[in-house]
């Protein structure tokens, strides 16, 4: 690849970021907090009858988990800016470690629920900072793909977790999730500490978060593309706040149907980000967004009049053409990411961060909505009308708030504007 803007210089930059070992790491590093957070699912209901509490309060151990993801996306990304990015995830990986062994030999609820809370808080450490690493050693035109190509990855382990924790805790007891998460947690923060280098550019300019995020959000770009992520996001979160009670409650269906047709959905989105990376090489990430919004928009536009005409209340119809949002969805989230922390790639951690704790903190908000919206109601139609009216709000900042880019700035355009302004000085 070319174009390699990260640390050490030269050729080994370019080895680094054509690497299988970097691809390996940007997984690991970006799944091993959601991972976690999924594996411990399938034991909640043994969990809370053998702490004597009610399934609410060991939920929390889920709930608050999720909150010390979107708190550790506002706080080590712009750490990561200003101290690099290996530092900070080794000491992120090494919270999680420690708040590992925690969770071990935690003797109340309460204890394993702070435990938890501060393992996501380091393990989250990894999904914003890989974000950045991809800024640090790709070019702008690269970088969809590559998230697109880690996210594909991911979406597999993602999907096998829950069944592994399922099976940790039948043979061996939960306590046996608890383990394997801090052994692999260890086993991470290892690995990175012998084989990450350090990617973040130098930067000429003092930095801080305040000084990053006000400039960041006085562009009109990095706010447009920031908000069209996050919004592609909400729709995964109200469907699947929705989904279960829509399926369960109205369809009558069983909760196993609902699981095997949700995952799906998963596919699908990881079908997209495969795709994402197949066309990427010819094609500007503008043109890819703007077809996943098409795409996306169509597809809620379809389930959305299946709702008036009633047809959607079979599984088949309703999952069906949201796998095609689904798909589209990848195409979106990828991309725009991509654009949001292109607009200043010496500020890549605080765009990934605040990009991160918006997407997680309203998709808690937008999870419990779209779950008001399918326990509450008779038909798909209102969870329907609401994933619609979220992929019109995508387009619209793509239409309204990024600017239209009549010149392709590449790396090389870049260098060549800073070595004329340096011999004007």
């Amino acid at each position: 690849m070319h174009g390699v803007m990260g640390k050490p210089p030269g050729a080994a930059k370019d080895n680094i970021a054509t690497s299988r070992i970097m691809l390996l790491m940007l997984v690991v590093m970006t799944g091993v907090a959601p991972i976690s957070l999924y594996m411990l699912v399938p034991a909640l209901p043994v969990l809370a009858t053998d702490f004597g509490r009610d399934i609410s309060i060991a939920q929390m151990t889920v709930s608050l988990y999720m909150v010390g993801i979107a708190l550790s996306q506002l706080i080590m990304g712009p750490l990561s800016d200003k101290f690099g990015r290996r530092p900070v995830l080794l000491a992120g990986l090494g919270l999680m470690v420690v708040a590992g062994i925690g969770s071990v030999f935690a003797q109340t609820l309460p204890q394993l629920i702070a435990a938890r809370f501060f393992q996501a808080l380091g393990g989250a450490s990894g999904m914003v900072i890989s974000r950045a690493i991809i800024r640090d050693l790709y070019p702008r035109e690269r970088i969809g793909p590559m998230i697109s190509l880690v996210v594909a990855a991911l979406m597999i382990a993602q999907m096998l977790s829950p069944l592994t924790g399922g099976l940790l805790e039948t043979a061996f007891g939960w306590h046996a999730i608890l383990y394997f998460i801090t052994a692999a947690s260890l086993a991470v923060a290892i690995f990175i500490a012998v084989a990450l280098p350090e990617t973040r550019r130098d930067r000429t300019e003092s930095s801080s978060f305040r000084g990053d995020l006000g400039r960041l959000m006085t562009s009109r770009a990095f706010v447009g593309y920031m908000l069209c992520q996050v919004l592609a996001s909400q729709i995964i979160f109200a469907f699947a706040g929705g989904g279960p009670y829509i399926v369960v409650t109205q369809m009558g269906r069983s909760s196993a149907e609902y699981g095997a047709w949700f995952a799906c959905t998963g596919f699908a989105y990881l079908v997209g980000n495969l795709l994402c990376v197949r066309f990427a090489p010819r094609h500007s990430l503008e043109k890819l967004i703007w077809f996943g919004l098409a795409l996306q928009l169509g597809g809620s536009f379809l389930n959305l009049i299946w709702s008036f005409a009633g047809l959607n209340q079979t599984p088949l119809w309703l999952f069906g053409t949201q796998m095609i949002v689904m798909v589209a969805n990848a195409f979106v989230m990828a991309n725009s990411a991509a654009g949001a922390i292109s607009v200043r790639p010496e500020a890549a951690g605080t765009a990934s961060g605040a990009m991160g704790f918006l997407q997680q903190g309203i998709g808690a908000l937008i999870s419990q909505f779209g779950a008001y919206l399918g326990g509450h109601s008779t038909s798909t139609l209102p969870l329907m009308a609401a994933i619609f009216a979220i992929s019109l709000a995508c387009a619209a900042t793509m239409v309204f708030i990024v600017p239209r880019r009549k010149l392709v700035v590449s790396d090389e355009l870049i260098e060549k504007a800073e070595e004329e302004e340096s011999g004007m000085m």
